[in-house]
């Protein structure tokens, strides 16, 4: 079994931003730029963001942090947006979820300029990614998607599981592997028998917040199998597959932590540079 290594994978990547940074500069005199508003005072949220700012420095990106307390007001919150929308300095815009209840998480979502969006949320980019049109891509489908093409790059053919079917990673990640021209079956914790629909899989990708839910009796000998979930447990952090005995049967492997996290990060700033490069033109 081969573990795939998402900090390894997410290094690289940002090595490759790094440069492109560096050539934009040089052509453009100015760099891309990406403002994350963070409301209130979850720690991981505070963690993510800390994250997201260090790695947007070292890649060469214009970083801003915009924090609130808790109780801002929504509206507030919708003007700092517009502002964004029409900074030019700005290329990305991210507002870290959760939000507080009193904030209506869609509108915040909406309100923020397509071309910017570089969580790939509002309905304009959901559509255009279904579509098969240009897009931002939500950043952990695509770390996925990305972790499956180092290890496999034709991907033509293959039978892909989505165990859940959320709108952050199990639906965008479904329309990835059909543009790679995989035969994809997206699951849940309503299917009936789960365990069958992953034996038949190729590629399994699980993100539906159940710790180890895939055992190592459900994947097939030679099948890449992505573990998106982080959940706390007795145990520690898990993911939703039972790393000990899937790494018995998988031919590849992400581990948790250190798979799929470090690379949602280093696509976040690959998204913003995106956003920067489409307004250039």
């Amino acid at each position: 079994m081969i573990l795939i290594d998402g900090k390894k994978a997410a290094a690289e990547l940002r090595a490759e931003l790094k440069e492109e940074v560096a050539e934009l500069k040089s052509k453009h005199n100015k760099v891309p730029g990406l403002t994350v508003i963070l409301i209130g005072d979850l720690t991981p949220s505070q963690i993510y963001v800390r994250n997201k700012e260090k790695s947007a420095n070292e890649v060469g990106l214009k970083s801003e942090v915009i924090k609130y307390a808790d109780s801002v007001e929504e509206k507030t919150v919708l003007e700092k947006i517009q502002e964004l929308n029409s900074d030019e300095t700005v290329s990305g815009i991210l507002v870290q979820l959760p939000l507080p209840k009193h904030i209506d998480k869609q509108k915040v979502i909406e309100a923020i300029d397509p071309s910017k969006d570089v969580d790939g949320f509002h309905p304009m980019n959901v559509g255009n990614l279904s579509s098969g049109y240009e897009s931002s891509i939500p950043c952990t489908p695509l770390g996925c998607y990305l972790l499956i093409k180092k290890f496999e790059s034709n991907l033509n053919g293959k039978k892909a599981v989505v165990v859940g079917r959320s709108n952050l990673n199990g639906k965008p990640m479904t329309q990835l592997l059909l543009k790679e021209n995989c035969t994809v079956t997206i699951t849940h914790s309503k299917t009936k028998d789960l365990k069958a629909e992953c034996l038949e899989a190729d590629i399994i990708v699980a993100a539906v917040g159940i710790p180890e839910l895939v055992r190592g009796d459900w994947v097939k000998k030679d099948a890449i199998v992505i573990d998106v979930g982080i959940n706390k447990t007795d145990k520690g952090i898990v993911g939703d597959v039972h790393f000990e005995e899937v790494s018995k049967n998988a031919k590849a492997l992400t581990p948790v932590p250190g798979g799929v996290g470090p690379m949602t990060i280093a696509c976040l700033l690959k998204n913003t540079i995106d956003c920067f490069k489409r307004s250039q033109i």
